[in-house]
């Protein structure tokens, strides 16, 4: 985990808030920059005082205007990634604010949730489910939604389009089928025309239970991931897209039959949405984390995204110098080697997957370890907070984190408007 640390000789730490400005602790009344001495007051007024999940809206208007513009640049489509924004309004929000209804879903029960919720969506599987997880959604699906129309199944293997075709014979349906290829990750997916072909025979001689409906490529290494001495971002891109292409030209020729205008031609996502400006192929990018920017996807590519959710956690005890099990009074040491060990808290809650992010120079104490019930937290006497303030983290990936909290608090012009609630693990 990166470590930010207080200069003890100075003192202060520049931090940057809201609008950039650079402050020190102390400044307007606290050691918070203003951003998060304004929502730490909030907290303290009005918030439940636990750990919660905050996501300002203002900045996924800004991150959510930067996709907009790049897909503006191409003509193609935007499909939002649920598994990354797993909160029903916040996707209903999305879809308004950018007019897309497409979503890529990634898990059975967010899927009926989905089809349910938002039944005029168009929806794409991001990855291949088990059969069983597909007749589940099938056993518990209700109302409007049409998945014969409106749901494209991933599938990635010969075998595994067996099993739906099979499964759709028992249902008496037609299935929408979209083909993960192998673009350069190397997760599995269609990696030759010999098993593509294969697939596509299967298709072709079972029209009444299966229908082509594109492909999925993608190609999350081609932003992040791959050493830069491997090939640069666009190097990697003309690659996968070369893949792609061939993919697409073996269909085409090979099962003209099956080849039509609406296909779904799926690629990208949030480390590399941007670098699909300069290929036509595709028809469609996906991006989901970038809207919220979780530490992780501190990226080249994601420049200029702001990063839009934040866990709050209360300070529940405020101790002064570190002082570790068995060593008592000798961890003075600790203190006297690290000023950053001269001031210990305690907070609600811990063990996260995330940063520290406000008051900065915060940092976790190994000698102490890990929990998930009262974390220790280190700092320098700058840092400044006092029980019953907050310790603000920024988690490094959204998509599981943001389950973790219950009810999202939304914030809009630095006010927490309201509470959404998170998507249900079961249905």
């Amino acid at each position: 985990m990166k470590r930010r640390r207080v200069l003890a000789a100075a003192g202060v730490t520049a931090v940057a808030g809201l609008g950039g400005a650079l402050l020190r602790p102390g400044d307007n009344g606290g050691p918070y920059s203003e951003y998060f001495r304004v929502l730490n007051q909030q907290l303290k007024r009005s918030g439940p005082m636990r750990p919660v999940m905050v996501i300002d809206l203002d900045r996924v208007d800004h991150n959510l205007a930067l996709v907009q513009d790049s897909l503006a640049r191409t003509g193609k489509h935007y499909r939002i990634v649920e598994k990354s924004l797993p909160c029903m309004k916040l996707l209903e929000y999305v879809s308004a604010k950018s007019g897309s209804k497409r979503l890529m879903s990634f898990h059975q029960p967010f899927l009926n949730h989905d089809a349910r919720q938002m039944p005029d969506a168009d929806l794409l599987l991001g990855k291949p489910l088990p059969v069983r997880s597909a007749e589940r959604f099938y056993a518990q699906h209700r109302g409007p939604f049409d998945p014969q129309r409106q749901l494209q199944w991933l599938i990635d293997t010969p075998e595994r389009l067996e099993q739906y075709r099979q499964m759709a014979l028992s249902l008496g349906t037609q299935l929408q089928v979209n083909i993960e290829i192998d673009v350069g990750l190397h997760r599995g997916g269609v990696d030759s025309n010999a098993m593509l072909g294969q697939m596509l025979a299967i298709i072709a001689a079972h029209p009444e239970q299966l229908s082509f409906s594109g492909f999925m490529g993608y190609d999350a290494h081609v932003g992040m991931g791959v050493p830069a001495i491997l090939g640069s971002p666009e190097t990697l891109l003309d690659k996968a897209m070369a893949l792609y292409q061939g993919y697409v030209d073996f269909a085409r020729s090979q099962y003209p039959q099956l080849w039509q205008s609406g296909l779904t031609l799926n690629t990208g996502g949030s480390p590399s949405y941007r670098l699909h400006e300069n290929e036509q192929l595709s028809t469609e990018v996906s991006v989901g984390t970038a809207l919220l920017k979780p530490s992780h996807y501190d990226i080249p590519t994601l420049a200029g995204h702001l990063p839009a959710a934040f866990i709050a956690t209360p300070v529940i005890k405020a101790e002064g110098e570190i002082k570790l099990p068995a060593l008592d009074d000798k961890s003075k040491i600790f203190s006297w080697w690290d000023v950053n060990q001269r001031q210990t808290y305690f907070v609600y809650g811990g063990y996260w997957r995330a940063e520290y992010e406000s008051p900065k120079g915060l940092q976790f104490n190994a000698n102490f370890g890990h929990s998930a019930n009262q974390e220790i937290v280190n700092g320098s006497p700058a840092t400044g907070l006092a029980v019953d303030d907050h310790v603000f983290l920024r988690p490094e990936i959204s998509e599981s984190v943001l389950l973790e909290f219950g009810d999202l608090l939304v914030m809009r012009g630095g006010r927490i408007i309201d509470s959404w609630p998170v998507m249900p693990q079961s249905v």
